[in-house]
């Protein structure tokens, strides 16, 4: 049975899942609607991601903002540290953030809802990620705030990323603050 680890941000969820293991090697239950919902993983997914970067590899910080896009990510290979920023306006915790390390020996997974900003670093040599999201990727409102934004203060834990053109020039979010939908 899974349990839910600690977070800071309301809605965010760390799912702790229970795995088996012995001589030849593990089992893990990586979704379970039900059990899932118990600790509060509540959202309808219809796509099933998968990503490999090499070290130092940053991704993000990316939201969908119509209709929203939770997601439920792991790391299947390597180990990454995931954070999520909150992007509620109305939220007493607008702007802060926070990372967990997944890797594939514990086999944590992240829930991030809808109104998140999401990202993550890669900390192993290689890192497979796999999530599962809310709503089919749309660019149409694809939107993403500064990975180094100072007002936000994410600690990656790397000195010098590997970025994305799109990440190099994503805006802080006091420049997109008002244009968010939640």
């Amino acid at each position: 049975m899974a349990r839910a680890g600690e977070t800071k941000l309301d809605g965010v969820v760390l799912v702790e899942p229970q795995v088996h293991g012995d001589e030849r090697g593990f089992f893990v239950e990586t979704y379970s609607k039900d059990a899932w919902a118990e600790l509060g993983v509540e959202a309808e997914f219809v796509q099933h991601n998968h990503s490999r970067s090499s070290k130092g590899t940053l991704r993000g910080l990316h939201f969908q903002t119509s209709p929203g896009q939770a997601k439920l990510l792991r790391c299947a290979r390597g180990a990454i540290l995931d954070v999520a920023v909150d992007l509620r306006k109305d939220s007493p915790t607008y702007g802060q953030w926070e990372g967990h390390v997944l890797d594939d020996e514990r086999h944590h997974q992240l829930f991030v809802p809808i109104g998140f900003a999401h990202g993550f670093v890669v900390l192993s040599e290689v890192a497979d990620v796999a999530y599962l999201v809310s709503s089919v990727y749309d660019p149409a409102t694809e939107a993403g705030i500064a990975w180094d934004d100072p007002e936000v203060g994410v600690d990656w834990q790397v000195e010098e990323p590997l970025l994305s053109a799109r990440d190099k020039t994503a805006p802080r979010l006091s420049e997109i603050a008002d244009s968010l939908p939640w």
